[in-house]
């Protein structure tokens, strides 16, 4: 017996955070939209222990999520504005310290628990009558037929579409079956996660410090809990992810010269890969990717997910005032790619920057950079423009 073919508008593969915010601002016009996910997302239990895995969201990725119908939603849940972030380095006296206050804004962001935004995302898709969920399902297959594009899925359901988008992270199935290469570049480093607690208040501060082996961040959370980040060379990862909870957290608060005391509570620990990776090219006729699909970057600025939400934002804006049956047209998602591969681009190039510059261990190259970090602390213009910047104001 033969399938049915459904058809829709457009097909997205992948519901994290950036598919999601993608689905959920399409679908204020009146379109069909497929979004297929393998894993449901977790329900969000406020008496749960907090997400390993958290985003700094800024003020323009906020303005997203609002748009998307999930800022409340999220809001209501679990999320932590902070007013200030202070950043220093191992090397000397170099610091500098930048403040919402400064720009007029009641803070700089939010950290949010990955956990929270796609509950929150999951549940605005769910809602919506635009959308059709097929969750849990994988794609299999992706070929073109005529102007348009056959979605074959692991439950043998067939969808068709003008548009299909790969939002389906760094391993991205879309992007390998489109044929769109993309490169590589292994920091031989891993991201340590954890939560811990400290014997001082966090003060609502995103702290940053930069070490030899990678930076270490003390990212705050709902009462009193910190997320830490810490990029390592991934063989001393390993040994961290040996030592008992004391020993750990000894060394912890050592690396960060015991701003916040000592660290009274430490939760599991899990250590993954630091990959940074850009595709060639974001797009073929009727084919787009985002977020991690497209690029991955280095986390030591928190804006993985901020970039990803540009994204979704870029395309939403240029497919929402056409016609669905442009939605596919090589043209218009040219003028997607032209709007985002600089940007990440550059933002990608930027922190393989700061990674060289930080773990550069000449005692020139040190003094450089903390007389550099002092200079920048000293001229409140710049560091507005930096935060206007960043915050996406």
């Amino acid at each position: 017996m033969s399938v049915k073919t459904q058809e829709f508008d457009v097909v997205i593969i992948g519901a994290g955070i950036v598919g999601a915010t993608l689905a959920s601002l399409l679908a204020k016009t009146k379109c069909k939209i497929a979004v297929v996910e393998s894993k449901l997302a977790e329900t969000f239990n406020p008496d749960s222990d907090f997400d390993l895995r958290v985003s700094a969201i800024s003020r323009a990725s906020q303005r997203a999520l609002e748009s998307a119908g999930a800022w409340q939603s999220i809001l209501d849940k679990r999320a932590h504005p902070y007013q200030t972030m202070h950043v220093w380095d191992q090397g000397g006296s170099g610091e500098i310290r930048f403040d919402a206050q400064d720009v007029g804004e009641p803070d700089i962001g939010c950290i949010i628990e990955n956990t929270v935004i796609q509950s929150s995302l999951f549940e605005v898709l769910q809602a919506s009558t635009a959308i059709q969920l097929f969750c849990p399902s994988q794609l299999t297959s992706l070929s073109q037929s005529g102007d348009a594009h056959i979605v074959i899925l692991d439950t043998g359901e067939q969808l068709k579409s003008r548009l299909v988008i790969g939002a389906d992270g760094p391993r991205s199935p879309v992007r390998e079956l489109a044929g769109l290469s993309v490169s590589r570049e292994d920091y031989a480093q891993k991201g340590l996660v954890t939560v811990v607690k400290t014997e001082k208040p966090h003060q609502d501060t995103a702290w940053q410090r930069f070490l030899s082996g990678g930076p270490l961040a003390f990212l705050p959370l709902n009462q009193g809990y910190s997320s830490i980040v810490w990029s390592l060379p991934a063989d001393v990862a390993d040994r961290m992810l040996t030592l008992d909870d004391d020993e750990f957290k000894r060394q912890l608060a050592e690396a960060f010269e015991n701003k916040l005391g000592q660290v009274t509570e430490v939760s599991t620990r899990v250590a993954f890969p630091l990959v940074g990776s850009h595709a060639e090219h974001y797009v073929v006729p009727g084919v787009a990717l985002l977020g991690d699909a497209a690029h991955t970057i280095h986390p030591l600025a928190g804006q993985g997910v901020n970039l990803g939400i540009k994204d979704a934002v870029a395309l939403a804006d240029i497919l929402l005032p056409l016609s669905t049956r442009e939605w596919g047209s090589f043209k218009r998602l040219r003028q997607y790619e032209r709007a985002r591969k600089g940007d990440n681009l550059v933002t990608l190039k930027a922190m393989e920057g700061f990674k060289l510059l930080f773990g550069h261990h000449s005692s020139i190259v040190k003094q450089t950079r903390n007389t550099g970090l002092n200079v920048l602390n000293a001229m409140p213009m710049v560091k507005q423009k930096i935060m206007r910047q960043a915050m996406g104001l």
